[in-house]
């Protein structure tokens, strides 16, 4: 290894070493966040109409900066309603969420799993407007490979010497965590309607540290989330769907806002929920990156692809690339449902 490959080594270890915990202490985020709704909110388990729903996400990021190090993350989620017609047409619904992060030299990765349930509570007479309550528990597991990783006191007079060690635990870190959701939406009419929602995760704040020094173990802070979202039609075959993130975890936020045009190329459009549409979005993460995304959905199968231009301070290390991302969605047909046209008010999550 030359040492201008050291040193750059090092320097990555240094900056790792100083956002360890910080790495540690945060949770995983999607610029194609409508994918992965129960990272997003508990409450949005079983938001949609059908007997089943399931996702998957890949995300690759900072591979122009970091090659083999880069960070990657995929998630994937299935949910559905289990009980029907609790009180009226209530139901409780239920889903499932694994997700896995992995990043660094060190290869410092996060694992967790989620299990959730939500209550679904149509209010008024019309069953256009939904109050749901969700909640969710979940295990994680974290490790660290410091056998691939190099440090400051390794080194003598610039020369490496191959010595000396970390204050770094490899041992896996594994908790549990409870988190806890509310939305409301509302079809106000045929051509509008749209979603709120409030989320707070790592309610229990469990400890975890990668120090072997005692007592420094932190508590995973709480991640609080608020989503609001849209579908407009100002056509036959176009709409307009703005949705809004706001997450704030410790002393980080993260804001991320856009929109999404969609066009039905089906046949017919009557059936809004089995005709055939493209899509093209942009979005803007503070202080980040701006985002594209695009995509096909076909009788309840939505694929999408999106691409992060970095923006932040680490634009010219990456040189101004971000993250890619790949993500499938797939909602199962019930052509009666369908046929009512928006039965589930505003399922834009």
């Amino acid at each position: 290894m030359t040492k201008k490959n050291i040193i750059k080594r090092v320097s990555l270890t240094a900056a790792l070493a100083i956002t360890a915990s910080c790495a540690f202490a945060q949770d995983v985020h999607f610029t194609q966040f409508n994918a992965t709704p129960l990272i997003l909110n508990p409450a949005f388990t079983g938001s949609f109409e059908g007997p089943i729903r399931a996702s998957a996400i890949y995300r690759d990021q900072w591979r122009s900066a970091q090659g083999p190090a880069a960070y990657r993350t995929f998630a994937v989620s299935a949910d559905a309603p289990i009980v029907r017609d609790l009180s009226g047409d209530d139901f409780l619904a239920g889903g499932i969420q694994l997700y896995n992060d992995v990043a660094g030299d060190g290869n410092l990765s996060n694992f967790s799993g989620l299990l959730s349930v939500a209550y679904q509570k149509f209010l008024g007479t019309d069953g256009n407007k939904i109050l749901a309550v969700g909640l969710q528990g979940g295990y994680t597991s974290k490790t660290i490979d410091l056998s691939k990783l190099y440090y400051g006191n390794q080194f003598k007079d610039g020369t490496f010497q191959g010595a000396g060690g970390t204050q770094l635990n490899s041992a896996p870190i594994r908790y549990f965590t409870v988190n806890a959701g509310i939305s409301y939406s509302q079809n106000v009419s045929q051509n509008f309607s749209y979603t709120l929602g409030v989320a707070g995760n790592n309610l229990n704040q469990p400890k975890e540290s990668i120090s072997k020094r005692q007592n420094s173990d932190v508590g995973l802070g709480m991640r609080l989330a608020a989503q609001a979202g849209a579908i407009l039609y100002t056509g036959e075959r176009f709409s307009l769907r703005p949705a809004v993130l706001y997450q704030a975890q410790t002393a980080t936020t993260e804001i991320i806002a856009g929109n999404e045009f969609n066009y039905i190329i089906g046949s017919d459009p009557e059936i809004r929920s089995l005709a055939t549409n493209i899509f093209l979005g942009g979005w803007y993460r503070n202080n980040d990156a701006i985002m594209i995304s695009a995509g096909i959905e076909h009788r309840g199968l939505r694929i999408g692809v999106a691409y992060d231009y970095n923006t932040s301070d680490y634009k010219t290390a990456t040189n101004g690339n971000g993250g890619f991302e790949i993500s499938l969605r797939f909602i199962g047909l019930n052509p009666i449902s369908a046929a009512r046209n928006l039965v589930y008010p505003c399922s834009r999550f």
